[in-house]
């Protein structure tokens, strides 16, 4: 077992939010996305997160929280997915998940969908469509059990993009930081309007031997068909919040 693999499975099990996550197999394939990355890095800016450590807890520790509020067998959207964060940790974690990343930067999602294939992550997909746009499309809109968003945007924003493709009795996981409470009372309104309720806020820190993350899990349950005006064109939504 590599130094890496042996700090990454440590890290994660002195967390309560992700101990017994990650075990050798799936930290030597997390590793091997890490070296991936770290290349791919060099010439194209995917993260400025470049140190071991910051890598272990910033990106594979935090992105796999999310791993026990995905069900089963699910289909997962994962809007503005950037560089792969959380979806190509949790592809790794969760074989049994069919993930679609979505990006508005090609270059970003010509890389995920790259190291999906290099790495033999079959069930992930990648495309730079704008998630206002899909969830207009009725090949997408309602379509997935869960959507997720890590540090994309205000709680308000990213439900508008994200609970129109949720389908009724699916989850939208916002993944968020020390704001999350904030947020929620600012997002009262969007997720009722867009058919969802608050199921459930997990806090919980992240901590290696040098830093501690305070960390928000924010899980919101789609009740009812989103009414058909949402969402909105973007400009509508920069104009005004929900």
């Amino acid at each position: 077992m590599s130094d890496f693999t042996k700090k990454l499975i440590s890290v994660a099990d002195r967390n309560e939010a992700t101990r017994s996550i990650i075990n050798e197999a799936s930290a030597q394939r997390l590793e091997a996305l890490c070296e991936h990355m770290l290349r791919v890095n060099e010439q194209m800016n995917l993260t400025a997160i470049t140190d071991e450590d910051g890598v272990i807890l910033k990106h594979f520790v935090d992105s796999c929280a999310s791993v026990p509020f995905i069900p089963e067998g699910a289909s997962l959207v994962d809007v503005g997915c950037g560089g792969g964060f959380p979806s190509l940790p949790i592809a790794i974690l969760r074989p049994d998940v069919s993930i679609l990343g979505l990006d508005s930067v090609t270059k970003k999602v010509t890389y995920v969908k790259d190291t999906a294939r290099l790495l033999g992550l079959d069930r992930v997909d990648a495309s730079n469509a704008r998630a206002e746009v899909l969830g207009r499309d009725s090949a997408h809109r309602e379509k997935y059990d869960c959507a997720i968003a890590r540090g994309v945007g205000r709680l308000n924003l990213i439900c508008e993009l994200c609970l129109p493709l949720v389908k009724v009795g699916g989850c939208f996981i916002a993944m968020k930081s020390i704001t999350a409470s904030e947020e929620l009372d600012e997002a009262q309104n969007a997720i009722r309007l867009l058919g969802a309720r608050v199921e459930r806020v997990f806090e919980y820190t992240l901590s290696n031997d040098n830093e501690e993350l305070s960390r928000a899990i924010i899980i919101l349950r789609k009740e009812t068909h989103t009414p058909p005006k949402y969402p909105r064109n973007n400009s509508q939504i920069a104009k005004k919040r929900l």
